[in-house]
C-alpha cells in the first residue's frame, strides 16, 4: 500500500505537525470530513483514502482490520496525527474495537481511534420508544459482523427491535457515479422491501456512502420517519469528546489546512470528492 497524495488547501508549516487524521475505504468517508471540517474549521485534517481496495463491504473481517490497521499506523508515523476518525462503517465495525483493546495499548498507547458506530446509536437512543421497530441500511460485511446490533442495544429501550438489511450494491454504485441513476434507484427500492412489511419508525443510513442518496430515501419513505447517518451525529460527538480529552485536543494543530491521501489514482479521486462532494 503507497499512499499517493492529492492535492490539498493550502499547507502545513514545518512547525504544525499533529493534524486529525480521518480514515475511509474509499470516498464516502468524505461525506463525514465535509461536516468535521465544516464545523471545527480551525485544525488541519490529513483524509486518507484506501481506494485501491475499496470497497471494504464485501471483505473478510480479517482483510479489513488489517488494510484499516495500516491505514490507521500510517496516519500516526507519516502524518503524526493524534486521534483517528474512523470515518468508515466497516471499519468501526470489523476494526475499531481490536484496534483500541489490543493494538494501540501496545504500540500507540498516546494515540486515540474514534468510530462512527456509537454517536449514531446514542442519538437514535434520544428519541426511540418502547417497541420502536429501527431499520438498518449497511454493507454485507457490516451486517455479519453485529456491531450495529450490539451498539444499539446498549442503548435503545430492551424491546426496540431491529431490522437489517445488506445492501451490496450501493456503495460501489455510488463510487461509480452512478448514484442519481434510475437503475440505482430501483435497487434501493427492492433493498427496502422488508420496510414495507414491517415499517420502521427510524432508519439508519449505516454506511458514509449513502447519505448521497438522501432525496432518494426520503421520496421513498417521506419526512416523517428519521433518518440517521454519521455526519450529524459524529461532529457532535467529536466536539464532545475533545472537549472531555484536552489532552488530545490541545495536540490537533490549528492552521485550517486539509491533505488528501489515496493508495489509488489521486486524479481519480479529486474528480470524484469534487462530483460526489463537491470537495
Amino acid at each position: 500500500m503507497t499512499p499517493q497524495r492529492v492535492r490539498g488547501h493550502g499547507e502545513r508549516s514545518q512547525t504544525m505537525k499533529a493534524p486529525m487524521g480521518i480514515f475511509d475505504s474509499g470516498y464516502g468517508g468524505l461525506s463525514v470530513f465535509k461536516k468535521i471540517a465544516r464545523e471545527m474549521p480551525w485544525y488541519d485534517y490529513c483524509y486518507f483514502g484506501d481506494n485501491a481496495r475499496a470497497p471494504y463491504g464485501d471483505r473478510a473481517p480479517s482483510e479489513v482490520f488489517e488494510y484499516t490497521k495500516q491505514a490507521v499506523e500510517w496516519l500516526f508515523t507519516k502524518g503524526n496525527a493524534p486521534l483517528v476518525v474512523l470515518a468508515c462503517n466497516t471499519a468501526s465495525a470489523l476494526a475499531l474495537r481490536r484496534l483500541q483493546q489490543e493494538w494501540l495499548p501496545e504500540y500507540f498507547p498516546d494515540r486515540r481511534i474514534l468510530g462512527v458506530l456509537i454517536p449514531v446509536a446514542e442519538d437514535i437512543a434520544k428519541t426511540a420508544r418502547p417497541g420502536d421497530r429501527i431499520g438498518l441500511l449497511a454493507t454485507p460485511a457490516t451486517i455479519a459482523s453485529g456491531a450495529w446490533r450490539r451498539e444499539l442495544k446498549k442503548y435503545l429501550p430492551r424491546d426496540c427491535s431491529i431490522i437489517e438489511q445488506a445492501c451490496p450494491l450501493l456503495a460501489p454504485l455510488i463510487e461509480g457515479g452512478y448514484g442519481n441513476n434510475e437503475a440505482t434507484h430501483a435497487i434501493l427500492k427492492e433493498y427496502l422491501l422488508p420496510f414495507e412489511k414491517r415499517p420502521v419508525q427510524s432508519l439508519i443510513l449505516g454506511c458514509t456512502h449513502y447519505p448521497f442518496l438522501l432525496s432518494h430515501f426520503r421520496s421513498i419513505f417521506g419526512k416523517n420517519t428519521p433518518l440517521f447517518y454519521s455526519g450529524e451525529s459524529v461532529v457532535h460527538a467529536l466536539k464532545s469528546y475533545l472537549i472531555r480529552h484536552p489532552e488530545i485536543e490541545c495536540c490537533l494543530s490549528r492552521d485550517g489546512t486539509k491533505e488528501y491521501y489515496t493508495t489509488g489514482d489521486p486524479a481519480e479521486f479529486r474528480k470524484k470528492a469534487e462530483q460526489l462532494f463537491n470537495i
